[in-house]
């Protein structure tokens, strides 16, 4: 048998390739009427760009048909359809070489090449928990799921700035957030000495407030950065605090330090600066301007400041049927008091208060909060509907939706292992001996074809910085894990509520639900892996 692990990207371009020259053309189905039929797809209308009266001359039809190489996907037939040319995979082949080596598929593809280094920098945390605004609150959120992607990808990662307000701190916790904290505040004196020299001299009779050494002018470092970078063209003075010295001050010592302790990672950017750090301020819509005006003083003061700064700015945040503006643990205690009585509603009060229940209802409201702050992509402006009607194990849309399924996995493989106790099933054989031309269902292709297979390509887009264009701005992927992880519920779900796993304990039987208890191992263990990118542990019951 084969061995190495099969891509969607190396199939993808192995088919595209063998079409000939010109712009790729074949696409993965995801739908599960098309995969009835077909897996891969190259539509009618791009053949008819690429060939002569849309033929594929037959050499190619052959080609694409005996198609081989490094993680591409075993192919059955090619065949010329009204749609296009369809490919269908050998899919009991498919299933034995995912299944049989599933842990190569919850991780991510290893880098092509060392990259630079990441410094991820959040500046809400610098205040407390209770002035934190929603949209900060998104900032964080997306800063700490991107910072495990990048880091699960082999990348070091340095998070600034330290917390210094123990209740922040607490919060932090509490949502499931991975942030370090420190206890003082860096020194400014090196800064402090570089502000003085540029600032600009003071009206007659004018008194700075309490904090304030006064202003820079910022326009001369403007242009030479280019307005078509894509700083504010309103950018011309800078009023430099002691708190902006030692923010400056935090994000000079990190740079000088090297980000994270672990190796270079992803190839983040072409242009990176010698030292190979990548900064990347992660900001609210709110808080652009004057991070744009610390980058500038960044430039302005210190020679030694990285070539390359990004800054990846999340859209605005409203929240529909809020009394007013709701502050980040305000949001929090909505949700939790929310879940807590749905779970009462479900459970029964006096089995909602059980202890045993309360760390369960503190995580599906961290899941209810984070799937609905990294749904969307961070750029877009983001709209929350507060009603307790959206917190439901039946809604598909919701983190709690997965967070049930989960369970519902969990469930699955306890009464597996209690059945086995008592006897009514044989152990677990060895995997290599199962016999997976039993899976047959069209749902167990759809969890594997658009599950598993495809998971490996899923944590590369999370961590996927757009960083090398030109300009000021990144983008991120972040919703990419949060659409995936419901996605994959869903199919779940539907699967499970149609299919009976552990059935009748008859030998003939047996092959059959092995196969099948080998197909929700896997997708069990990507469900898991994907909510560990979003700091979410799984849970065994809800």
């Amino acid at each position: 048998m084969a061995t190495g692990r099969l891509g969607v990207g190396e199939t993808l371009g192995a088919l595209n390739t063998a079409l000939g020259p010109g712009d790729p053309v074949w696409f993965k189905e995801t739908r599960a009427r098309h995969l009835r039929a077909r897996d891969f797809l190259a539509p009618r209308p791009a053949l008819q760009a690429r060939f002569r009266d849309g033929q594929v001359p037959e050499r190619v039809v052959r080609a694409v048909a005996g198609l081989q190489g490094p993680g591409v996907a075993p192919v059955l037939r090619c065949a010329p359809t009204p749609a296009g040319l369809a490919l269908q995979l050998q899919r009991p082949v498919v299933f034995e070489r995912v299944l049989g080596a599933v842990a190569a598929y919850v991780a991510p593809a290893a880098p092509a090449a060392p990259g630079p280094r990441v410094l991820l920098h959040c500046p809400a945390l610098r205040g407390a928990p209770g002035a934190l605004r929603l949209s900060q609150l998104r900032a964080v959120l997306v800063a700490d799921h991107l910072a495990r992607a990048l880091r699960a990808h082999g990348a070091s990662v340095r998070l600034v700035p330290a917390v210094r307000d123990p209740h922040m701190s607490t919060f932090l916790q509490q949502l499931h957030v991975d942030w370090p904290a420190a206890s003082e505040r860096a020194t400014t004196e090196a800064l402090r000495g570089l502000a003085l020299a540029e600032l600009s001299p003071a009206r007659d009779g004018e008194a700075l407030p309490p904090g304030v050494l006064g202003t820079v002018c910022l326009k001369e470092v403007m242009q030479e950065r280019g307005r078509a970078a894509g700083y504010d063209p309103n950018l011309d003075k800078c009023l430099v605090t002691e708190d902006l010295l030692c923010a400056l001050a935090e994000l000079r010592e990190a740079v000088r330090h090297g980000p994270g302790d672990g190796p270079p990672g992803l190839a983040l950017a072409p242009d990176a600066d010698a030292g190979g750090c990548m900064v990347v301020h992660v900001v609210s819509c709110e808080e652009e301007f004057q991070q744009q005006k610390l980058d500038l003083l960044w430039w302005k003061l210190d020679e030694q400041a990285p070539l390359t700064q990004k800054h990846l700015v999340c859209g605005p945040v409203k929240a529909a049927g809020a009394p007013g503006a709701l502050t980040a643990p305000e949001y929090y205690e909505l949700r939790h008091a929310q879940v807590c009585k749905a779970s009462a509603r479900k459970r029964g009060r006096e089995l909602a208060r059980d202890p045993a229940w309360t760390e369960v209802v503190r995580v599906l409201s961290v899941a209810t909060i984070k799937f609905e702050m990294l749904s969307t992509a961070p750029q877009s402006q983001l709209l929350l509907a507060l009603a307790s009607g959206s917190i439901s194990t039946k809604g598909t849309k919701s983190g709690t939706f997965v967070m049930y399924n989960c369970a519902r996995l969990a469930t699955l493989f306890e009464g597996y292992k209690h059945s086995t106790e008592q006897g009514r099933y044989p152990t677990f054989p060895p995997v290599s001996s199962l016999n997976f031309s039993l899976l047959q269902d069209e749902g167990e292709w759809l969890l594997l074809f658009n599950g598993v297979l495809p998971f490996p390509d899923v944590l590369s887009q999370t961590a996927a910085l757009a960083c090398a264009a030109p300009g000021l701005h990144a983008t991120a992927r972040t919703e990419t894990m949060c659409k995936f992880l419901v996605q994959l519920s869903m199919d779940f779900s539907s699967y499970y509520n149609r299919i009976h796993i552990l059935g009748e304990p008859r030998p003939h039987l047996f092959g059959q639900m092995f196969a099948r208890l080998q197909l929700l191992r896997a997708v069990r263990e990507v469900l898991h892996a994907g909510l560990a990118m979003l700091g979410l542990p799984p849970l065994n019951h809800i």
